[in-house]
């Protein structure tokens, strides 16, 4: 019966097993060994190092990985070689055939360093894979769909499909919200897993509910910060591409590094290389337009000042014109009036009487300018310029 956990004094440290494991190893490879392996990561060093990340995949599924490293003294030689072989030096995608001898150290585990390289007949399967997911799209006319489209001239309606809590996304979100101009944006998250084989089926799902939102978005935006090769494959994903390209609004993706370059970058409308640079791209598409907007602004100001300006002016000529005919009305009338006045003052008979004549009125005061028609006993009335006299008719003769 086995002794109970913790009651049996006869353990080792974690220095010696490893210590013995790296002995078992050099044991069981005592020999330089040849590898068949993909490159899915390069990083050379400023010492000139160059360390990488072998895998193996079938199926698009990584079922082997080892760190790996070709020394300052050999890399530049293997760079050379694998250059004249492939038209490329080392890079991501390669499949190549190793000479190595395995290494154990009790700090950083396994590795293989790598002495020589011969380059395999082919490409990596997954390099493959994601040529064929391009062909396929190509032929499907998905490559160049979303290209059609057209971003509004003043997004406001934004949907993102990231990671919650990701340093992407809060990167994006602090950059749009903080702008210098103070634009405002509505931005909602869709949340989704963004690596991982489960990471296709997630984004797509996203992009489903996007779909179906009461809310018309302007565009659709995929968020993923930097990540190793391998953590970034799924944006390599045929049904991933396909759904983005299927989009009936524009999508923009930031996904990786500068260098990084998926499929999903390819259909999408536009691509840029960080969350923080595609947060700049819609701040600049607004500044575009707000722009745009203050330069009919100033045109509608500066054509109403001029139409202004000419109605004006229209309008003191009309002025003038109306003042100057009234005047001339005015000052005809006053001549009428005038030469009235001066008829009227001339027939007055007041005035005729005071030029010598006298006027006659029967009894209701009428004038009578005639003998005819009067009769003995009529009463009649003279008048003079200083005075009247009453008096009656003793004879009428004519």
């Amino acid at each position: 019966m086995a002794p109970a956990f913790g009651m049996d004094e006869d353990f080792i440290d974690l220095y010696t097993l490893q210590k013995d494991l790296g002995e078992a190893l050099g044991d069981f490879f005592p020999d330089r060994i040849r590898v068949k392996a993909e490159i899915a990561q390069v990083s050379v060093k400023s010492g000139g190092h160059c360390y990488m990340e072998l895998i193996q995949s079938r199926d698009g599924v990584v079922i082997a990985k080892v760190r790996a490293v070709i020394w300052r003294s050999l890399y530049p030689l293997l760079e050379a070689k694998l250059r004249s072989a492939t038209g490329e030096g080392i890079s991501v995608g390669n499949e190549v055939i190793v000479l190595v001898s395995v290494s154990f150290h009790e700090v950083y585990g396994l590795s293989l360093v790598i002495e020589d390289i011969d380059v395999a007949s082919s490409v990596g399967e997954q390099e493959l894979s994601r040529r064929r997911t391009i062909e396929r799209l190509s032929g499907e006319g998905l490559l160049e769909r979303q290209k059609k489209l057209r971003l509004p001239e003043l997004p406001y309606y934004l949907a993102i499909v990231s990671a919650p809590g990701a340093a992407g996304l809060q990167d994006f979100r602090e950059h749009l919200t903080g702008n210098q101009y103070g634009y405002a944006y509505q931005a909602d998250l869709f949340p989704a897993t963004m690596q991982g084989e489960s990471a296709p089926e997630s984004i797509c799902s996203a992009l489903g509910e996007i779909t179906l939102s009461p809310v018309c978005y302007d565009a659709v935006l995929i968020l993923r910060g930097g990540g190793s090769e391998m953590d970034l494959a799924c944006f390599d994903d045929y049904g991933l591409a396909a759904a983005i390209a299927r989009m009936p609004v524009p999508v923009l993706t930031a996904i990786g590094h500068d260098k990084d370059y998926h499929v999903a970058d390819m259909v999408a409308y536009d691509h840029v290389k960080t969350p923080t640079a595609l947060a700049d791209m819609f701040i600049g598409e607004t500044a575009a337009a707000d722009e745009r907007i203050s330069t009919f602004e100033n045109r509608l100001a500066l054509a109403f000042r001029s139409r202004l300006g000419a109605l004006e002016s229209a309008l003191a000529i009309a002025e003038k014109t109306i003042t100057a005919s009234v005047a001339a009305r005015l000052a005809a009338a006053e001549s009428a009036v005038a030469i009235l006045e001066t008829r009227i003052a001339a027939n007055d008979p007041r005035s005729v009487l005071r030029r010598g004549f006298s006027l006659v009125l029967d009894e209701k005061g009428v004038r009578i300018t005639s003998a005819s028609g009067r009769s003995k006993g009529e009463r009649v009335s003279v008048l003079f310029a200083d005075g009247r006299i009453e008096t009656e008719v003793t004879d009428v003769k004519h």
